[in-house]
């Protein structure tokens, strides 16, 4: 069943109003009718099983026949901050951070990162990544889309740091000294509704003056094991290692 997400003021205690991409796509792409089911999340705190009503000319109305309950949102609050890696890789760290229970995304200009962001374009490839945690969402019912954030340079997410609870940044070289347990002993401190920083570093990693500044901050230098991860693999890993030891293991 398809899944769509509308703001909270298209949505009331017995119809929600679809507008804008999602309108062509139920009529053009799935090509439903009056009296097909769709599943609706208001992006906050509530899901709905809906049916359409009627078709009009810029929207789709939908009338909600019950409110559903949801256990996709991680029992912890997850933000992967990335420094920029080359290509389309971010595209793929939002797309499948999302579908592995990601609730923000910061990119962050490295030193070492090759690519650099145009000021001018920043706004639009911010609602591209967007629209990519958006259809991620969808696709693995997720009840929340994530947060993308706008650029940050590293001393900016320092300043942000005390938002979150525990702050960590995925360093190779303590994988190295052969120091393999950190993540394990920030996951046994945290409790659920926690919420996490990763910061994972472009290809190539963080420099040194990069893993002082975040070492001073209070930041932890975890090992993500003895083997040596791409850039766009790392959130990967450290969000499976949560799902695992927040959803399955507890």
């Amino acid at each position: 069943m398809q899944r769509y997400f509308v703001a909270k003021e298209q949505m009331n205690d017995h119809m929600v109003l679809i507008h804008g991409e999602d309108v062509k796509h139920i009529t053009r792409v799935m090509r439903m009718t009056e009296g097909d089911q769709i599943i609706c999340s208001n992006n906050f705190d509530r899901i709905c099983l809906c049916e359409i009503e009627r078709f009009e000319d810029d929207q789709v109305v939908a009338l909600i026949v019950e409110d559903l309950s949801s256990e996709s949102e991680l029992p912890v609050n997850v933000t992967i901050a990335q420094a920029l890696p080359k290509g389309d890789k971010l595209d793929y760290v939002i797309q499948k951070g999302t579908e592995l229970g990601a609730a923000q995304f910061i990119p962050v200009q490295g030193e070492r990162s090759i690519v650099k962001w145009d000021g001018k374009k920043e706004g639009k490839r911010i609602e591209r990544l967007s629209k990519i945690a958006k259809e991620a969402a969808e696709q693995s019912h997720r009840s929340r889309i994530p947060v993308i954030e706008n650029l940050h340079t590293l001393e900016q997410l320092i300043e942000r740091k005390h938002e979150f609870d525990h702050l960590l940044f995925a360093y190779e070289e303590e994988g190295k000294l052969g120091n393999h347990r950190q993540l394990a002993n920030v996951f046994s401190k945290a409790e659920s509704s926690d919420s996490l920083l990763f910061v994972i570093g472009p290809e190539g990693g963080f420099s040194e003056a990069e893993a002082v500044k975040l070492r001073e901050a209070g930041f932890i230098p975890t090992s993500l094991g003895p083997r040596i991860l791409r850039a766009e693999t790392a959130p990967m890993y450290i969000l499976s290692a949560v799902s695992y030891y927040f959803e399955l293991e507890r």
